[in-house]
């Protein structure tokens, strides 16, 4: 069989190692930008340059990447992907007969990699073995021989994950979902069309976890022919008198939580909401919310300077997710935004922030639009910073802070131009932040 790999970053490295361990392939790896000969794999066959996915012809299996639009594919074999893979082959025998293993997908524009973690924390709590895998980091495919029949997938899918799927997991954990990634997706109905895979091919047997107070989770948990678990819900998970509960079962304080925010609150309620087929133990439950900390730059506490407490939000790429971390502080405040385009409306935010105590300071491309939406919301407690590094930055921030607040990265905006990616922005101001 002849294979192309489009695109050739941490998913596309997982399937070429994937099929290259399968007999009678002959793979060649596709980009548009030259990859170093020492990244690759000794002796394999390469077709680099701009246009490269659209020369596929002849090829029967074109692996795509996840973040490559399908419509830039241009080929006559199937388009395929790690996730369609890893859906169709995630099955184990078991006394043989073929067993399928039990995949949770989690998806909503912001929160999902926490809300996958939460998952994984409970049901690895009630001792169970779970594989976190997807936009987390993991490549699903690099795991897939390891997995036993009792064992758990928790898969976190990104609307590019999503894309081009022709299965769903049996339990579709659907998010908030607002204006996100329209650099990449047409439009926004283009993005939700994608997200809504995570529950369109649903059996009646299978379960989809929605967020009932958001539009497009709504229209997606409506696509599913299985049964619909909406939260916040008195029926199903939610939150009473600053006490977790399912139903009238009463779980814990809302304070085992370890994460800051009303937002990851409502991330724990759909982490509850999805555990609860496996484990319905009160004391498990508190044990795995508990038990994690939190991920890398999603509002994770790195200092107290004098008197100031500094927190790394760098993955707040949208401004839905900045407008949360403000809330989840009754503080003074100074924030750090701005960054690239991702075509998102900060109008939402700029209401946001007349409401605190906060100065912004304004990076990147997006400063002066985010000025401009900013002054007309009658928000004018901001400046732009100019040419800014983060060390020039968290020194300003540093100026402004007074004892008592908290300083916020969390800029509502993609990383890009400024650092290699919100990762790269996140530790550049941890180091900013620890070299004070």
């Amino acid at each position: 069989m002849k294979i192309a790999i489009a695109g050739y970053g941490v998913e596309g490295q997982s399937s070429y190692k994937y099929w290259k361990r399968m007999p009678m392939v002959d793979i060649t790896i596709v980009d548009e930008v030259e990859i170093a000969p020492e990244l690759l794999p000794e002796g394999a066959k390469t077709i680099f340059g701009p246009g490269a996915f659209e020369k596929l012809d002849g090829f029967e299996l074109v692996m795509r990447s996840a973040g490559i639009p399908p419509w830039k594919i241009k080929t006559d074999g199937k388009i395929w992907s790690a996730t369609n893979e890893f859906f169709l082959q995630c099955t184990k025998e078991r006394e043989g007969v073929a067993v399928k293993i039990p995949i949770i997908g989690v998806t909503g524009s912001k929160g999902k990699g926490t809300t996958a973690s939460l998952i994984t924390s409970i049901l690895r709590a009630a001792g169970r073995t779970v594989h976190l895998v997807g936009n987390i980091g993991q490549p699903a495919l690099d795991v897939l021989e390891y997995i036993q029949p009792s064992d758990i997938v928790v898969y976190e899918l990104s609307s590019f994950q999503l894309w081009d799927v022709e299965r769903s997991p049996e339990t579709a954990v659907v998010l908030f979902i607002e204006q996100e990634h329209l650099d990449v997706h047409k439009d926004m109905e283009e993005y939700v069309g994608a997200k809504a895979n995570i529950a369109k091919f649903q059996s009646a047997d299978d379960i989809v976890i929605y967020n009932q107070e958001n539009e497009y989770a709504r229209s997606i948990a409506e696509l599913s022919s299985g049964i619909k678990i909406g939260f916040p819900s008195e029926l199903t998970a939610h939150i009473k008198d600053r006490d977790f509960y399912n139903g009238e079962q009463k779980i814990c304080s809302v304070d085992a939580l370890q994460i800051p925010g009303v937002h990851n609150q409502s991330n724990a309620l759909a982490a509850i909401d999805a555990a609860w087929k496996f484990t319905k133990d009160p004391e498990v439950i508190e044990t795995g919310l508990r038990t994690f900390r939190g991920l890398p730059h999603r509002l994770a506490f790195v200092r107290n300077f004098r008197g100031v407490d500094y927190y790394d939000d760098s993955i707040a790429t949208t401004p839905t997710s900045a407008i949360a971390a403000l809330r989840a502080f009754d503080t003074p405040k100074v924030i750090i935004l701005g960054g690239s385009s991702k075509g998102s409306d900060f109008s939402e935010l700029a209401k946001e922030l007349t409401q605190h105590e906060v100065h912004a300071l304004l990076i990147g491309d997006e400063a002066v639009h985010i000025a401009e939406v900013l002054r007309a919301a009658g928000f004018t407690n901001f400046e732009i910073i100019e040419a800014p590094t983060m060390e020039k930055v968290v020194a300003r921030a540093h100026e402004l802070a007074k004892e008592g607040s908290v300083v916020l990265l969390s800029p509502a905006t993609a990383s890009f131009g400024l650092f290699k990616n919100y990762a790269d922005r996140g530790d550049q101001f941890i180091t900013a932040v620890t070299s004070l």
